[in-house]
């Protein structure tokens, strides 16, 4: 996994969400789309809540608090076709569907911007990292720091299509 490959791509990620965000107006980022579920706001809080969670289980298991745990095959396969399998809906864990809130615009903005200085901060220490070491994502189990990474970039992929569906339901 071409670890340089993956940052630039989470650069242009990042660009997409504040692009989105720019466009979204006011008055409907809160509201819940007509065709249910999140709202833009909702997606927003999850998917760099969610973010930045991931990179300090990339930096556990960079610093040592990793375990040696095998990663299934199928997780595997996932990291490498850079997609979630096609599921309708996926269920968001129990121990993050709690933290999911409403938040305002600056707030998400602030939230990119956490994110983005956060991956400045960890980025550079994957290229030293134990690749034995593993820490628990709540569905995927163990992954090392390179995956995490990688995982990262799938699930800001999959959230930006959820993005587009609501913007869909918005135009009718």
């Amino acid at each position: 996994m071409n670890t340089a490959k993956v940052r630039v791509s989470l650069i242009h990620i990042i660009g997409s969400y504040k692009s989105k965000l720019s466009s979204y107006a006011d008055d409907i980022f809160q509201l819940t789309p007509p065709i249910g579920g999140w709202s833009y706001s909702e997606v927003y809080a999850h998917i760099f809540d969610a973010s930045l969670l991931s990179l300090i289980s990339l930096d556990d298991s960079i610093t040592g608090k990793g375990k040696k745990e095998p990663t299934h095959f199928i997780v595997k396969l996932i990291l490498l076709l850079g997609s979630l399998p096609p599921v309708k809906k996926y269920e968001v864990p129990k121990r993050l569907a709690g933290r999911v809130k409403k938040i305002n615009k600056p707030e998400a903005l602030d939230f990119i911007i956490e994110f983005e200085t956060a991956l400045g901060k960890y980025y550079p220490k994957i290229a030293t990292a134990d690749l034995q070491l593993k820490t628990k994502h709540p569905r995927l189990g163990y992954l090392n720091a390179k995956q995490w990474l990688r995982f990262i970039e799938i699930h800001l992929k999959h959230h930006l299509k959820q993005l587009e569906r609501i913007e869909k339901s918005f135009k009718g």
